[in-house]
């Protein structure tokens, strides 16, 4: 046998075994050994991806616009004569619940929302710029800048009603089965701020429950 013929019959060899090879490979498992998944978009006003029993995006969106709907309806907040000067942020809007919750995702979104449907029939104080507003009208008065084209108050807008309300919650747990179970009630008031009465009181309440709960933060 010459060499060259060895050298062919090798190179024969090493092809079966490459297309054994392949064959078994197509024969078995696939196996994703991408590093992670992929980003996913999703739509906020629905259940995502990663859901447990607390508070949700799509609970967020469902409890504010029930409730800007519900202020729009009540005559002393959206049908005064003179439009009332409202505060709504979460200062005064407590979280009394077992789950880590930013407020202001509550109501930063209903101010929003609700400052834009009602047209002028409400004035939004942002007492959370009381700062802000004082620093730019001490330059003004100081003859630093000018006066604008607004003029100027003797004072900074005072609030008419304020945004006050509780997140509260009972949870319980079947040690049998690991299930969790987490009953979730969001109560609103508007509150006259010189008398202390409260002209509107909304509620929002949820039910959950999930074998396996997620980690909120």
């Amino acid at each position: 046998m010459t060499k060259q013929s060895v050298t062919i019959s090798n190179l024969k060899q090493f092809a079966y075994v490459g297309v054994a090879a392949g064959l078994l490979s197509a024969c078995g498992p696939s196996v994703d050994n991408s590093a992670g998944v992929s980003t996913i978009s999703q739509d906020p006003g629905r259940q995502g991806a990663v859901a447990g029993v607390g508070i949700e995006s799509n609970d967020i969106q469902s409890m504010t616009d029930r409730m800007m709907r519900d202020m729009l309806a009540n005559p002393m907040l959206a049908n005064a004569a003179n439009p009332p000067q409202v505060i709504v942020d979460s200062e005064f809007f407590m979280n009394d619940s077992t789950q880590r919750i930013n407020k202001d995702l509550i109501t930063n979104r209903l101010r929003v929302n609700l400052n834009r449907a009602s047209q002028g029939r409400m004035i939004f104080v942002g007492r959370n710029y009381a700062n802000m507003v004082q620093q730019e009208r001490n330059l003004k008065r100081d003859g630093v800048v000018d006066t604008g084209t607004t003029g100027m108050t003797a004072s900074q807008a005072g609030g008419d009603y304020r945004l006050g309300g509780t997140i509260a919650s009972a949870d319980s747990r079947d040690a049998r089965t690991g299930m969790m179970q987490r009953y979730t009630q969001i109560t609103f008031e508007m509150v006259d701020l010189e008398r202390g009465i409260i002209v509107w009181s909304g509620m929002y309440e949820l039910s959950k429950a999930a074998a396996d709960d997620v980690v909120y933060r």
